[in-house]
């Protein structure tokens, strides 16, 4: 088969069957959710979000990620001191992260026995079975970021089971993608997908270790519109490859703001001291890849 032959095949989602386990399995999480009796005093919304969601998913990362988010309780922050409304008294309810966590974890585990893991620092890892695949259940909270008193970036806050949280933009990540997607003439994603089963292939090659899909996504997202209009994906692929290579050089982040990379919300850097891959990774891949493909 040809390199181009190949790329062609990786363009595409995750087969038919495949399909229908996941959306099967988020039936199923929902239900779950639904069936829970103390959660009718408790205001949720159930959502998938990641590649599930956002379409760009390949049968070897076929997961569903599931956020189970109470909206009974908003934590903010503000861009300045003094951005924030003044608000009334803060939440008193009984809705906290240790008593939406522990809840979820009774519902998932009355739905799916002994098929929840819990021993995860942040979401509930729901295994697969021959009708469904691996899920991961998220609990998480609304959150707004405040950049002026009319104007905030609504989120998710999610707690992790040490006490400390993260934030996510779940709905700016769907949006900007099939932006990105619409932009590019639909090529955005099928990119993603070539990528993303390149580095499957690399770890089962034993010729790069494993890198976070969302890592994949969030480089391909950065590179220029332009480049995902090659005459093949052949050169489509070279293009996107060479970009990030030449770009990601240097381990310092630009001082200029709007030449930093970020993630696909747009509302993170992709780089920061916090992050669980630096520019660093983003070059090996490239790289990796670049020479599993047979580019030179």
């Amino acid at each position: 088969m040809s390199l181009e032959d190949k790329l062609i095949s990786w363009t595409g989602p995750s087969s038919q069957t495949e399909q229908e386990k996941q959306d099967r399995t988020e039936r199923m999480i929902r239900q779950a959710i639904e069936n829970h009796e103390p959660f009718e005093n408790c205001s949720l919304k159930v959502y998938a979000k990641g590649s599930y969601a956002n379409n760009t998913n390949v049968r070897s990362d076929s997961d569903v990620d599931v956020a189970v988010q109470c909206t009974d309780v908003t934590y903010w922050e503000e861009a300045k001191p003094g951005t924030h409304p003044t608000t009334t008294s803060p939440y008193a309810g009984i809705w906290t992260p240790a008593k939406l966590r522990s809840e979820l974890g009774i519902a998932l585990r009355k739905k799916f026995p002994g098929q929840v893991d819990s021993t995860g620092s942040t979401a509930f890892r729901v295994n697969s079975g021959s009708a469904r695949v691996d899920a991961d259940v998220v609990p998480c909270f609304d959150y707004k970021y405040y950049l002026s008193r009319e104007n905030y970036r609504p989120g998710s806050k999610v707690f992790k089971k040490d006490g400390r949280s993260i934030v996510n933009y779940p709905a700016q990540q769907l949006t900007e993608g099939r932006t990105k997607n619409g932009n590019t003439s639909s090529f955005y994603k099928q990119a993603v997908r070539i990528l993303k089963r390149t580095e499957n292939a690399m770890v089962l090659a034993n010729s790069h270790r494993e890198v976070p899909s969302f890592f994949v996504e969030c480089l391909t997202y950065n590179c220029p519109d332009s480049l995902f209009m090659g005459n093949t994906w052949s050169d489509t692929i070279r293009s996107l490859l060479l970009h990030m290579w030449e770009t990601l050089q240097g381990n310092d982040e630009p001082t200029v703001s709007a030449n930093r990379w970020v993630e696909v919300s747009r509302c993170k850097y992709l780089f920061h001291k916090d992050q669980a891959w630096s520019r660093a990774d983003g070059r090996d891949f490239a790289k990796a890849a670049w020479n599993y493909l047979g580019y030179s």
